[in-house]
């Protein structure tokens, strides 16, 4: 199987942050940390699945920061960073990837163009850093004097993701497994392997101490709220035995029309949640020739615009939906509902309003030929979709 994996390592207990959790599950803008880390690589179209290196000790913390997501069963890393990473790749040896990217736990802020960049120079490299100049001059102390100064041209702060062709890096970790570095590209270097340089970001920092937590909190006190609305109908098909509302199996005498399974709720909410970001519809991404989506679960569909709306910096604010029918009655499955949709998209209930409604037997839905749903979702955008027209790109030559 060829293709592209994202190796996300988090196998640290911060020691250097301090505190009984590790940074990696701590808290940021309401959501742990590894959480905003992973959700640009899942809405990403070129990675075809994401891993994550995890301390044996810490699985309930990984359980519980990443319900609901996407992902590949966690890897138990080793005692050092090193370690882990190469248990990470050991990992993916049957799936025989093509390319890798290895990224930091604490680094949440990396968007989709900075991985693009790094994709893009595996085409003509084996190894791709994401990296941005010395701008300030550096000292070399020793027992609290200046020993040296260190000149500045030349030198690069090293990030990642850092990409590789999964042949090579694979073989360079074992290659040199009895050796210490502070980065895979260092390993892909002492193995010889050529390393490109692209463009990193100064957003694209990682969180060490409890300083860089509180700057990563700054970047979500700026935010521009969004709000956009979404609606969808459906007729009454033949007789069945349920319908499918906001991803629940309501038992009702008939079925609902449609090419997926005709959720009319989670469709309007998924345009709503790409209204937000301006994406288009739902048709847009599924469209209905498309075999591919005949009968398709529709939590695909909004689990789908949650990540585009996550890739672009993007969290959600509240989501409000209306379902409008005669029957079934919505009251009875209202709690079931509101679970069901955080649950998809990774948010708190709380951030979940499902109400029903009638027309007082008024119109196509007054005579009971079938449901309409409106929503609207509102979102904080944090800016993360627009870092990388900032980002210092490196040409490569």
């Amino acid at each position: 199987m060829a293709g592209c994996f994202a190796l996300v390592v988090s196998a640290g207990t911060g020691q250097r942050f301090g505190g009984a959790v590790p940074k990696q599950y701590l808290a940021l803008d309401g959501m742990p940390v590894l959480r905003h880390t992973l959700t640009p690589f899942l809405a990403h179209p070129a990675i075809d699945g994401v891993a994550v290196v995890i301390n044996p000790d810490g699985l309930d913390l990984f359980e519980a920061a990443t319900e609901g997501l996407s992902l590949m069963a966690p890897i138990m890393g080793g005692a050092e960073r090193q370690d882990s990473v190469r248990l990470g790749l050991e990992s993916l040896v049957d799936r025989a990837p093509d390319r890798v990217l290895i990224h930091d736990a604490v680094r949440p802020f990396v968007d989709r163009d900075m991985i693009d960049r790094v994709l893009n120079a595996l085409d003509t490299s084996p190894a791709a850093l994401p990296a941005i100049p010395v701008n300030d001059t550096l000292k070399r102390c020793d027992d609290g004097l200046v020993r040296a100064t260190i000149p500045r041209a030349g030198l690069w702060q090293a990030q990642t993701p850092q990409g590789f062709r999964f042949d090579d890096i694979l073989a360079a970790h074992r290659k040199l497994a009895t050796q210490t570095f502070t980065d895979d590209s260092a390993i892909a270097e002492a193995a010889g392997l050529a390393v490109a340089v692209v463009g990193g970001a100064d957003d694209n920092f990682k969180i060490t101490t409890a300083d860089d937590l509180r700057r990563a909190e700054l970047r979500f006190s700026t935010d521009e709220v969004r709000t956009a609305t979404g609606f969808d109908v459906h007729g009454f098909d033949v007789a069945g035995d349920h319908i499918m509302l906001c991803g629940v199996a309501v038992p009702f005498k008939r079925s609902l029309k449609g090419h997926s399974d005709a959720d009319v709720a989670l469709h309007a909410l998924a345009d709503a949640l790409l209204g937000t970001i301006a994406a288009g519809d739902i048709g847009v991404h599924f469209p209905p020739s498309d075999p591919a989506w005949r009968g398709a679960a529709s939590d695909t569909f909004l689990r789908h615009a949650g990540a585009l709306v996550a890739a672009k910096g993007g969290r959600i604010v509240n989501l409000d939906l209306t379902i409008i029918c005669e029957e079934p009655k919505i009251g009875p499955y209202r709690e079931a509902m509101t679970a069901r949709i955080a649950e998809i998209l990774g948010i708190g209930p709380d951030r979940v309003s499902v109400k029903g409604t009638t027309t007082e037997r008024l119109g196509f839905l007054g005579r009971g030929e079938g449901i309409a749903a409106q929503a609207i979702a509102s979102i904080r955008l944090t800016g993360a979709g627009e870092t990388s027209v900032l980002a210092r790109v490196v040409p490569r030559g």
